[in-house]
């Protein structure tokens, strides 16, 4: 298609025409019709009658903006139909990416190890390790918040998000 990289940019229109007049699975439309409330005109189909084609089928101009106000009509549809089907594709998603989760419960007296995150004071290079512990867990709060304490039976004053928290397993051996 292109023969060198120096022609690519005449390719370019093209390209561009196919990204805007495919239908996007999270929207259900083109970008071309959301943009211009109308669906793309191309020479091989022709949807809505230019001028040049009107006076060859022969419409009447009450015909022809007839025509033109239905299709405006139908933009509120459109669009309508557009989010409708954008909703549906986000509850989709949000099952998808619900199998996937397994929900972590944690108990009073479980052993855990805690994340060192990079923006922590305890973060010392991207050699270290990256759990530090193992803590005991005292309170289980909802939401998935946790208050430890250290193995001394120091606890901590703030609650800390069970996602930056993994099980501990004493004797385990990798």
């Amino acid at each position: 298609m292109v023969e060198n990289d120096r022609s690519c940019h005449g390719m370019l229109p093209y390209a561009l025409l196919g990204y805007r007049t495919i239908v996007r699975t999270s929207t259900g439309a083109t970008p071309y019709l959301l943009v211009y409330r109308n669906k793309v005109v191309i020479p091989a189909e022709v949807e809505i009658p230019s001028l040049s084609i009107i006076q060859e089928v022969g419409l009447s101009n009450k015909e022809w903006i007839r025509a033109h106000y239905e299709q405006f009509m139908l933009i509120d549809e459109k669009r309508i139909a557009v989010v409708f089907h954008g909703q549906l594709y986000q509850h989709r998603m949000v099952r998808a990416f619900n199998k996937m989760v397994r929900t972590r419960a944690f108990e009073v007296g479980q052993l855990v190890l805690k994340r060192i995150f990079r923006h922590q004071e305890e973060y010392k290079g991207k050699f270290s390790p990256n759990w530090k512990g193992p803590y005991i867990v005292c309170k289980v709060l909802s939401g998935g918040a946790l208050i430890l304490s250290d193995t001394d039976g120091t606890e901590w004053t703030k609650a800390i998000n069970s996602d930056a928290v993994k099980r501990y397993y004493v004797g385990m051996t990798f």
